[in-house]
């Protein structure tokens, strides 16, 4: 199949942010740059999430309908945590872990950032091309300034606890590398699941909520790359 001038494109307006984002975190790993079949490994993975995702958030929602009402709120809060920002959320760390936590190069600790902004952005570059190529390039601004810097935001934290995992458990702290495991899946559901539902409830007063959230969440999640990469440490 022939892909039109068009369709290019939204593919290229769709993946555009993505790219942008993984090159700024990877000009941001200094002390030592990541194999590129490893990143490009990783940008897979995030692929395979949105498979996964789509498969376990249809199967979420049906259960959810047999739980709330979905008029009210509760559902919207409901779907958006329990349903969309942990599948999302579970599936990029489950893919993550399986991918980088015994690999000989995860040897630094911003690698953990690395490696978590690469599998996200993956799954958001795939997300994106899906909505833009659905509901034409009227949504491409909207979702490069706001979704797909979203998903980058989650991985910073998901990655900031995952690599402090990684050198807990290299020095013996294995209860406390288990305990910061479950902060770095937990915080990137908590700020996805609060981004989601937010947008899905849409009344004024969430949609105030959400753009001083996205701002501070989004100002926090660049500091901690700044920050990180400049007090880079081996974890080996």
């Amino acid at each position: 199949m022939i892909i039109g001038i068009m369709d290019f494109v939204c593919i290229i307006a769709a993946i555009l942010p993505a790219v942008v984002l993984l090159m700024y975190v990877y000009k941001k790993d200094k002390v030592e740059k990541e194999p590129l079949g490893l990143l490009g490994g990783l940008l897979v993975q995030g692929c395979i999430a949105v498979v996964i995702s789509l498969v376990l958030e249809t199967v979420g929602e049906r259960v959810l309908l047999n739980i709330f009402d979905p008029d009210t709120h509760w559902y919207w809060v409901a779907f958006a945590f329990l349903v969309v920002a942990a599948v999302e959320e579970g599936s990029k760390f489950v893919l993550l872990k399986r991918k980088t936590w015994n690999n000989p190069n995860f040897n630094f600790r911003f690698d953990g950032i690395v490696y978590a902004v690469f599998v996200s952005l993956g799954f958001a570059a795939l997300e994106n091309i899906g909505y833009v190529m659905g509901y034409g390039l009227s949504v491409a601004p909207t979702r490069a300034l706001i979704s797909v810097p979203g998903h980058m935001a989650f991985a910073v934290y998901m990655g900031y606890y995952y690599g402090r995992a990684r050198w807990l458990a290299n020095y013996g702290y294995q209860e406390e590398a288990k305990s910061s495991l479950r902060y770095s899946i937990l915080s990137a559901i908590f700020y996805h699941g609060f981004f989601d539902a937010c947008l899905m409830i849409g009344s004024s007063l969430t949609t105030t909520i959400f753009l001083i959230f996205v701002v501070i969440t989004y100002v926090r999640a660049f500091l901690t790359v700044k920050n990180e990469s400049k007090t880079d440490a081996p974890i080996i």
